[in-house]
């Protein structure tokens, strides 16, 4: 007879099977070559794909902020000269060397996977695979790690979307992409564009008949508007990515392409209409600004039916769960697949690894802003643990930074990241000629701070009002779950429902109170729950489901 947990296990991707069926939409691995057919991405029969994955930043090219750097360590080069300067360069070589292999592992990528997500984006920098100079070679390790890459995505069936992350000569002329000069020279310098087109033709050539690898980013985020980069150069994008595409395509005419706007990714006024039948658009979203806002995303929308392509987020990230669970959320109630940036960085809680920081690594941070100079001793000791501290073994965990991407249980459900299936299907508001000052500006549920930065929201509902969430489960589980409320009349009543579940809350005085809702059952993937004013007025912080 089979166990309890086999039986769970078996139900679980029976469930997963008939949603995927129903709804045409697969996140997991499908059969040969992704390609673009209208707005969707599809696999080799025809199921729509949805990719879902994790960015491999400051592994090929190390971003002195998830270093803690300053000015002096703010981009690769910089933080190659600067370990060449504390501990050598016969010493530096094999550092580097070490680092490359750590940092990105089989065991990341099995990990990548288990947890759910289906792709992967390296960023890749052009020095490690192109040296600089007057006469450029090709430079065999950094091929030999993306090779060892996709040969690791094809085991554990995880796509590749390749990300020129660091073009020759910089394609934005700031930190980001290891400019020279912090100029985008890439532009400047036809001989930089001769260049990459070269190297995207190498790549091509290597990669031409691997399904695992899913598309080419051409260039990541070029242009920025606040520099002058864009008004100077933005007229030279298109017929650049035009050029780089035809170079591709006598090459290789399977795999896709993923074209960004300019001024990091967003502005798409560059684009004329599609120029190649596989190509999709890509815009990066990231939530900074104070308050929080859930920014929309109506221009790519209407240019995605306008181009008839697909659009992607290559990058999302940075923040806190509650932003996680409100954009993926977001981008998947409109058939736009993402990118969390980035999988690890040092000594962080919002991202699924967390790199410990080496002992004494406060002194090398204070070199890179221009202080006094570790001793060999003590940088090479802490360079050496940091090589150990950034295998994945050696990394923390944070479940809830996951669980938030992917907007599963165990976890937080907070009350303003409620559905987004519009009026009377992910909420009912009595007043609809008012939309909500905060969070989700374009709808009528009226969010409240209920703090002066505004870092803690809750929604307000009166009687006969209700939102609805939803969130998933790797599989059929009962969770505890509890709600945070706080009536603002006195008596109010809730009725929390979930499937067959309904459960009323009376709250008698107007403190704020954590209700144990008891045990939840959850099925596989989706699952829909509701609250509702009965009677009364009441301000939901959030719900939590604990396993």
């Amino acid at each position: 007879m089979p166990s309890k947990k086999l039986t769970l296990n078996v139900v679980a991707k029976m469930t997963l099977v008939l949603i995927g069926l129903i709804i045409g939409i697969k996140t997991s691995y499908g059969a040969g070559f992704l390609h673009t057919q209208g707005q969707n991405m599809v696999d080799q029969d025809g199921n729509v794909v949805l990719l879902r994955g994790v960015g491999l930043g400051n592994w090929l090219l190390p971003e002195g902020y998830m270093w803690k750097f300053g000015n002096n360590g703010d981009r690769p080069r910089k933080i190659e000269a600067m370990i060449d300067e504390m501990i050598g360069t016969q010493a530096a070589e094999q550092f580097w060397l070490d680092f490359r292999r750590n940092y990105i592992t089989e065991a990341d990528i099995r990990r990548i996977a288990e947890l759910g997500f289906n792709s992967v984006r390296p960023a890749l920098n052009a020095r490690r695979f192109l040296t600089e100079g007057n006469n450029p070679v090709y430079v065999q390790e950094g091929f030999e790690l993306l090779d060892n890459l996709v040969n690791w995505c094809k085991k554990y069936q995880l796509y590749v979307i390749m990300d020129m992350h660091g073009a020759p000569g910089g394609q934005t002329g700031a930190n980001i992409d290891d400019s020279p000069n912090d100029q985008p020279e890439l532009f400047s310098n036809p001989e930089n564009q001769k260049r990459l087109i070269d190297l995207w033709i190498k790549i091509a050539e290597r990669y031409k008949d691997e399904s695992t690898v899913a598309a080419y980013d051409l260039l990541n985020e070029p242009l920025p508007a606040r520099t002058g980069a864009a008004e100077k150069y933005k007229a030279q994008l298109e017929p650049l990515y035009k050029k780089i595409t035809q170079a591709i395509r006598t090459v290789d005419k399977k795999h896709m392409i993923t074209l960004e706007g300019c001024d990091w990714a967003n502005d798409w006024s560059v684009f004329s209409r599609p120029f190649d039948d596989n190509v999709f658009y890509q815009f990066h979203y990231y939530c900074w600004d104070s308050v929080e806002t859930l920014k929309g995303v109506d221009d790519f929308i209407a240019r995605r039916a306008r181009f008839n392509t697909p659009v992607w987020v290559g990058e999302t990230g940075e923040k806190n769960n509650t932003i996680y669970w409100g954009t993926t959320q977001y981008f998947e109630a409109n058939n736009i697949g993402w990118s969390f940036w980035p999988w690890k960085k040092m000594d962080t809680g919002n991202t699924p690894y967390s790199i410990k920081r080496p002992t004494g690594w406060e002194q090398i941070v204070n070199y890179s802003r221009g202080r006094e100079k570790p001793s060999r001793q003590l940088a090479q000791k802490a360079l050496d643990e940091l090589l150990e501290n950034i295998k994945l073994e050696n990394c923390i965990y944070y479940p809830d930074v996951v669980n938030a991407i992917l907007r599963r249980a165990p976890g937080i459900v907070e009350a303003e990241n409620y559905g987004h299936e519009g009026a009377g299907k992910s909420y009912f508001i009595l007043n609809t000629k008012q939309n909500s000052q905060l969070y989700r500006k374009s709808e009528p549920v009226p969010v409240i701070a209920d703090d002066e930065r505004g870092e803690r929201k809750s929604v307000r509902l009166q009687a006969n009002e209700w939102t609805a969430y939803v969130i998933n489960s790797e599989h059929p589980q009962k969770y505890h779950c509890f709600a945070r409320v706080k009536a603002e009349t006195s008596p109010t009543v809730l009725i929390f429902t979930s499937g067959r579940y309904q459960i009323p809350i009376k709250l008698e005085n107007t403190d704020w109170k954590e209700i144990d809702l008891g045990e939840i059952p959850l099925i596989g993937r989706e699952n829909r729950f509701q609250i509702k004013v009965q009677n009364g007025q009441v301000l939901i912080d959030w719900f939590r489901f604990d396993e």
